[in-house]
């Protein structure tokens, strides 16, 4: 599979400048890819003010996500604010190119920033089957509770999207390789960069860490496009000859 990560600076709760900027980038992707994946709340920053840029299921961004996705003939990912039965959602979208819809709402809220206090959080793990790849959608805070993200199911492809600061870079390259080696998966994590609205900055260090806890792509600190190639077949045999999942441990989480 090949990926592609879009690293950028936000503008401030404003969908269309987003839009407009993720649509020039997507564009200089030159080549076949089969999957685009976009930060957290990508089309307007990590904002705790969600009745005022919430969109629906049927809104501009979602249609956006599902013309990009035809164009380049490729998935698109990303989380977004969603309203949904007068509640807000930290939503993260899964188009495929055929412009089917799935997605998964960020379990775990950032109570530091008070994101529980205006967001509902998620109640189901979500494992998208796409070109013969199980892949497992997380959202940013997510990251730093493995019992959730446990590879019960056998994926193949775990993702990251986040707005992750520069004061806890060391936590997200070291909690990536931690659940890239525990779960024996691929694990690709995007972030953005620049000052958000608060003068948080935030440096990416958007990366994809192998099976083994190998970067196939090294963390990124510039505003960019990147692609990385991913073998399954490679994954699958280190699987089969360690066999570590095997000697997991049996739980049930109780939500």
């Amino acid at each position: 599979m090949k990926v592609t990560l879009i690293q950028s600076n936000l503008h401030w709760e404003d969908a269309s400048q987003n839009r407009k900027n993720f649509e020039s980038k997507i564009n200089q992707i030159d080549s076949e890819v089969n999957l685009i994946v976009l930060p957290e709340m990508f089309s307007t920053g990590f904002t705790m003010n969600p009745s005022a840029v919430a969109e629906t299921m049927e809104g501009e961004t979602i249609l956006w996500m599902k013309r990009m996705a035809q164009a380049k003939n490729s998935a698109i990912t990303g989380s977004l604010v969603i309203t949904e039965n007068n509640k807000y959602y930290n939503r993260m979208v899964f188009v495929f190119p055929s412009g089917e819809i799935k997605y998964y709402d960020k379990r775990h809220l950032f109570s530091l920033a008070g994101e529980d206090k205006f967001y509902t959080a998620g109640t189901e793990k979500v494992i998208i089957d796409y070109l013969d790849w199980k892949i497992c959608l997380q959202v940013c805070y997510d990251l730093r509770f493995p019992v959730f993200v446990r590879n019960v199911e056998n994926y193949d492809l775990l993702l990251y999207v986040a707005n992750w600061p520069k004061v806890r870079t060391n936590a997200w390259d070291a909690l990536l390789k931690a659940r890239a080696i525990e779960n024996l998966s691929y694990v690709v994590g995007v972030n953005r960069i620049g000052l958000d609205h608060h003068d948080y900055e935030h440096i990416g260090h958007s990366q994809v860490v192998d099976f083994l806890g190998n970067y196939i792509l090294e963390p990124q600190e510039t505003e960019g496009v990147f692609v990385a190639d991913l073998d399954k077949n490679e994954m699958l045999e280190t699987r089969k000859k360690l066999d570590f999942l095997s000697d997991k441990d049996s739980f049930e989480i109780k939500i």
